[in-house]
């Protein structure tokens, strides 16, 4: 802000500040400053609520990064690493899951329940394919969030892990198959009920950035990659292809007595 000096008699007529009282002077100047500041904070206001530029892909993600290369990036430091957080697979009626266990595979559960780590990379399999005898898939999960549910209610709220019989059929075909989980917006969600089981997926064009769109839906917390890969028969290759065997928890589920 500039300060402009008063005029002068110098062939200009002065304001009427010269006629008026001390006290009321100092009044209009403060209602002058009230003014001035008003408007400032106004305009503090205006910028605060600005909305932020939009972009088109995840700041950690793009579509040629490999698994695990999210938390390579310096954003990503901040994020919660480490934590385990409670995770479950379902599947077409039959499909069982399992994971690895001191280079072998636990036998394979229908509706299996494990804790993994935040920011690890985890290969598990899934076998009993329906329509598919005796073909075994490896698929790969990646946790870049969890849940905050109450305390003592962590395996009541795991992040459903969702493979369709048509996911389980590409990826036999060759194909690869990337699924994101993303938790809604409770803003924008709309209000239905279902079970953890129940997946309602959205598919995109071939080409288009599953991680962008999960973005714009709410909160990215998995991604899912479901290809034919098999594991290598050289003892040396299957570290890298188990991504090192990061550690997992086994979450034992309380039996169903049917009556």
């Amino acid at each position: 802000m500039e300060r402009h000096p008063l005029p002068t008699d110098q062939g200009e007529q002065p304001i009427a500040t010269a006629a008026v009282a001390p006290n009321q002077q100092r009044l209009k100047l403060a209602a002058i400053f009230a003014l001035w500041l008003i408007m400032i904070l106004i305009g503090c206001v205006c910028f605060a609520q600005d909305p932020l530029p939009i972009r088109n892909t995840h700041p950690l993600y793009h579509q040629t990064l490999p698994p695990g290369n999210v938390w390579q990036s310096p954003a990503a430091t901040a994020m919660n690493q480490g934590a385990f957080q409670p995770v479950a697979f379902y599947g077409p009626k039959g499909a069982t899951f399992s994971m690895p266990d001191n280079g072998s595979f636990a036998p394979g559960e229908p509706r299996l329940m494990a804790g993994l780590m935040v920011g690890a990379v985890y290969r598990f399999r899934v076998t009993n394919i329906p329509g598919a005898i005796g073909a075994e898939l490896y698929p790969t999960v990646e946790l870049i969030g969890r849940l905050y549910p109450p305390p003592g209610l962590e395996t009541s709220f795991p992040i459903p892990i969702n493979l369709s019989q048509t996911d389980l059929e590409n990826a036999l075909e060759g194909n690869l198959v990337t699924r994101v989980v993303y938790l809604e917006d409770p803003q924008s969600a709309t209000p239905m009920q279902k079970t953890n089981d129940e997946s309602r997926p959205i598919d995109i064009p071939f080409g288009a950035d599953a991680m962008a769109t999960a973005d714009s839906y709410g909160r990215p917390i998995a991604i899912i990659r479901l290809g034919s890969k098999a594991p290598p028969r050289q003892v040396e290759l299957q570290a890298p292809f188990y991504f090192g065997f990061p550690t997992w928890a086994p979450i034992f589920q309380p039996e169903t007595v049917s009556q």
